[in-house]
């Protein structure tokens, strides 16, 4: 498929470039005004962003950037298609609506003195929306990778911004893991690149065979890429260190960084790897995210802690992503992403997004407000940050895939893949992991309508900052609108994709 700028490519740099010049202008202008120039920025991009989108759907055709105006593979090329446009408008809105959260915890202090903490916060906010602007819109396994580690160098540090020595230990550990991963998908570029000369994907979605050497290389990096999706087994590094950062952190932890890996191997499986795959390849991805549903809900019900409980929930609910392979593969449909199980794995991912982030955010009001995350112990939530208990439990509908919410049009379109291609054990594992998500959310919303103890006294929360997050749970909800049918705006400048 060649590649031609189009009208509107230029907005595609400005998408990676706007977050870095703010990144700059916080260096230039000093470390007192770092929260204002980081939501200028967060404005600015989130408008970029819509209008990137709108492009695409005015056109029906994706927008393409060349760098330099060199054509690929000697040039970098950009593109945004339906999935890339929605994807951006997504991390946009979740940031923006963080950056509002984040006024309240990392903040300049009032006598204008530069403080460290919200330095940092800002610049790597500022540079993990770079980086994940770069993996929607790169189109080489290289730049592909460049954009992992600037994601992984930005988030890790979010990790462990209180510096206590339970956080530093969980950054460690997600940078080993995160590091292992980019071993692993850097070996397969370099198989792919022996075998072939070139690393653009439309490229290669052309002359990839299905040799030894491709079945390996992919392999090498869908592991990889695994790893930094956390998908079960590979999970373990996701839970402490989601739970020890600070809630803004999380909640972009949750809802956006481990989703760039799952983009990317999907990615790999349609426009890379020949087609058609096996499907005992589809499956046994679908059966990781299966056992990720099962075994890591039962592990968020067992959990004291609030934060703790939503960090093993975000694996379980990353589980629900993997089972798009089988499904797709399997569909009627002429193209996978005309089909009903593409738009429900889209939708799920998207859905998922901004429930976890309202579900985050919502914990570290809580935790704010009562001085702890104990769920035993959450009595008088409701009282104390009415708005945040309610954006809690509308997040917690998504999970559990109770309409209206996003989360259960993105399932129910999944449960009907797998019942028109016959997948019963995943309509199973559907069905299961609503009921075990249910299960904990009710655990959560049921202990905060209980009376509080004796004696305890409730800090107060800006609304502003509870505002915040019942917009992200609204967004949730009112995905469940969408018609239940195949969305053909996420097919978008796909038509050269078999």
């Amino acid at each position: 498929m060649p590649y031609a700028t189009t009208p509107g490519g230029w907005m595609l740099v400005l998408a990676l470039m706007l977050p870095v010049v703010g990144m700059l202008g916080i260096f230039a202008l000093g470390l007192r005004h770092a929260e204002r120039i980081a939501h200028a920025t967060l404005l600015a991009g989130l408008a970029v962003a819509l209008a990137i989108a709108v492009e695409v759907g005015r056109s029906g055709q994706a927008v393409t950037y060349l760098i330099g105006g060199w054509r690929p593979p000697l040039g970098i090329a950009l593109q945004a298609d339906g999935l890339s446009a929605v994807l951006m408008v997504m991390t946009s809105v979740i940031l923006c609506s963080v950056g509002v959260f984040a006024r309240g915890s990392f903040s300049s202090p009032p006598d204008g003195a530069e403080v460290r903490r919200p330095f940092v916060f800002w610049t790597l906010l500022l540079g993990l929306w770079s980086a994940l602007n770069t993996v929607w819109l790169a189109q080489d396994l290289f730049s592909l990778f460049v954009a992992l580690e600037l994601l992984t160098f930005s988030a890790v540090p979010l990790v462990c911004l209180d510096g206590s020595r339970d956080t530093l230990r969980a950054a460690l550990r997600y940078l080993l893991f995160a590091l292992a991963g980019s071993v692993f998908y850097l070996m397969g570029t370099g198989l792919i690149y022996g075998a072939y000369g070139t690393m653009d994907i439309a490229s290669l979605h052309q002359v990839a065979r299905a040799d030894w050497a491709t079945s390996v290389a992919l392999g090498l990096m869908i592991v990889g890429l695994m790893a930094k999706a956390a998908l079960f087994p590979l999970h373990l590094w996701l839970p402490p260190a989601h739970a020890g950062a600070p809630a803004a952190a999380s909640a972009v932890l949750s809802a956006l960084v481990v989703k760039a890996p799952f983009i990317l191997i999907l990615r790999l499986w349609f426009d890379v790897a020949p087609q058609p795959l096996p499907a005992a390849a589809g499956a046994m991805l679908a059966g990781l995210g299966a056992a990720s549903i099962l075994f890591c809900s039962i592990m968020a019900l067992r959990q004291a802690r609030l934060k703790l409980m939503i960090a093993y929930s975000t694996v379980a609910q990353v589980g629900y992503l993997f089972l798009v392979f089988p499904l797709v593969m399997g569909s009627a449909a002429e193209m996978p992403w005309d089909s009903v199980g593409w738009t429900g794995g889209v939708l799920q991912l998207v859905s998922h997004a901004f429930a976890k982030a309202a579900m985050f955010l919502a914990a570290g009001l809580i935790a704010e407000a009562l001085g702890h995350d104990r769920i035993a112990d959450l009595g008088g939530a409701a009282k104390g940050v009415p708005v945040t208990v309610a954006a809690f439990a509308l997040a917690g509908l998504s999970l559990m895939g109770l309409p209206p919410a996003g989360g259960f049009i993105s399932k129910l379109m999944l449960l009907t893949a797998a019942v028109e291609t016959a997948n019963w054990w995943i309509a199973a594992t559907i069905l299961a992991g609503g009921i075990l998500a249910a299960t904990y959310v009710f655990r959560v919303v049921g202990s905060a309508l209980a009376q509080p103890r004796a004696g305890l006294v409730m800090k107060a929360v800006p609304l502003n900052r509870e505002l915040a997050v019942l917009t992200l749970a609204l967004i949730a909800v009112a995905l469940g609108f969408l018609p239940l049918q195949p969305l053909d705006y996420l097919g978008i400048g796909r038509g050269g994709m078999p």
